[in-house]
């Protein structure tokens, strides 16, 4: 099972780049989980950084991970780099809306949940 997931194809791997969302967010859009883009708000639920909140600032879908602003790390020469958060470890608060394609797709949802 291991192997299968490391070998994956790019647009299947990208399905396993999805987090939980907030009480709210699942409540308006009749989802439990979305996939996780750019821009988006999370707060981080389990390890070193739990209840740390803040925007992706980017994705890794070969290694399933996300880097969050604010989580980063020292390097011996100075400099600062991104720590990579797994994807599941992490509660979507807030969405990034900046897409047509998503927007349409949250819409659809939306007006289902609704009844409409």
């Amino acid at each position: 099972m291991r192997k299968r997931m490391f070998n994956l194809p790019p647009h299947k791997r990208s399905k396993l780049l999805s987090a939980h969302l907030a009480e709210s967010l699942r409540e308006k859009y009749g989802v439990r989980s979305l996939r996780i883009r750019k821009g988006d708000t999370v707060r981080i639920m389990r390890g070193e950084y739990k209840g740390i909140e803040g925007k992706v600032t980017a994705v890794y879908p070969e290694s399933q991970r996300i880097a969050v602003e604010g989580v980063t790390r020292e390097k011996a020469s100075g400099d600062t780099v991104p720590i990579k958060i797994h994807a599941s470890k992490v509660m979507i608060t807030n969405l990034n809306l900046d897409d047509p394609f998503r927007r349409g797709k949250l819409e659809l949802l939306e007006k289902r949940v609704k009844g409409g």
